[in-house]
């Protein structure tokens, strides 16, 4: 242990700070992880508990947090991930192409361990718009885009803005919620070459049923059920010609969206711009997913959300 600590000395900060970090994983077993965590929690101000308890309850992607009711089940989620799958955090910090994502990453999860919300607010990204990091993401008029959870057109509304009108080929537009799906097409009517698909993507084909969150359309879900209504696709089997970027943001269903479109990543190598946050290994697997199919990609993640708790978190992956 001590040669191990003496070589941390000499690594830079970012890098240091994640290694003390996984040695710190690494000498606890589950339950002195999950008390970590408890008592670090149990010291943060009373409003930011009750904050974390209401988002929690609005967004059940992560567990409850009930503390009248000695309910922390986000808290035991934490653990087990951190317990399990820190090698593959590990993994994911040393495939990560650059400091920035790796600053990411490391405030990240040491917001889930220590509640350090100073670290995680060095690291919110202001510069850029979400998904379009312009040093990262370059695009041109032969693009063809798939927008997997378009909701009411904000992000081809953003890509526009950021890239221009002649920037694209032709952009898929695909949403589940008949409300939203409504508001993109008006939002987008005066743009050539959208092509908007009133569908669900996954790994197969058939039916589900549309969850509505009470809190916003936007974080609708959708759950297998042979009697639903809602359409669901891959993209494999929906889109033939080659597609140059995908963007996903589908509120928990982006892992089964990857695998229905296996034969595009591999042979098209399109941008991938992957929400990583709604479950909390999605921030590991599916890189390491993506990885498998095309080891060629390289990764970033960014993140703009609030510092209290990180989400809106992008893979970034080219």
């Amino acid at each position: 242990m001590c040669n191990i600590l003496n070589w941390v000395i000499f690594l830079n900060i970012i890098d240091r700070g994640f290694k003390e970090f996984v040695l710190e994983i690494k000498s606890k077993n589950e339950k002195e992880i999950y008390y970590n965590i408890r008592r670090k929690f149990e010291v943060i101000p009373e409003e930011t508990k009750r904050s974390l308890e209401k988002f929690f309850d609005n967004f059940d992607y992560w567990g409850k947090l009930d503390v009248s009711n000695d309910v922390y089940e986000e808290i035991e989620n934490k653990e087990i991930c951190l317990y399990n799958h820190i090698d593959d955090f590990i993994w994911l910090y040393d495939n990560l192409a650059d400091y920035r994502s790796k600053k990411t990453l490391y405030s990240i999860l040491n917001n889930w361990y220590n509640y350090d919300f100073a670290l995680s607010a060095s690291t919110i990204e202001y510069m850029y718009d979400d998904y379009f990091d312009l040093d990262l993401v370059k695009c041109d008029s032969n693009e063809v885009i798939v927008d997997l959870g378009a909701y009411i057109g904000d992000t081809v509304l953003s890509y526009i803005k950021n890239y221009g009108k002649e920037s694209y080929k032709k952009i898929y537009c695909y949403e589940v919620t008949s409300s939203s799906f409504d508001i993109l097409r008006e939002n987008l009517k005066d743009y050539k070459n959208i092509d908007f698909r009133f569908k669900g993507v996954s790994d197969s084909v058939g039916l589900m049923r549309l969850v509505d969150n009470k809190e916003s359309t936007s974080a609708n879900t959708v759950v297998s059920d042979d009697e639903g209504d809602v359409v669901v696709t891959t993209l494999d089997e929906d889109i033939k010609e080659k597609v140059t970027l995908i963007k996903a943001d589908i509120e928990g269903s982006e892992v089964a969206a990857i695998k229905g479109a296996r034969r595009h990543i591999i042979n098209d190598h399109p941008k991938l711009l992957i929400s990583v946050y709604h479950s909390n290994d999605d921030l590991w697997k599916i890189p390491k997913m993506i990885y498998e199919m095309d080891s060629s990609y390289k990764f970033y993640l960014r993140y703009k959300s609030t510092c209290v708790y990180p989400t809106e978190i992008t893979l970034i992956a080219i």
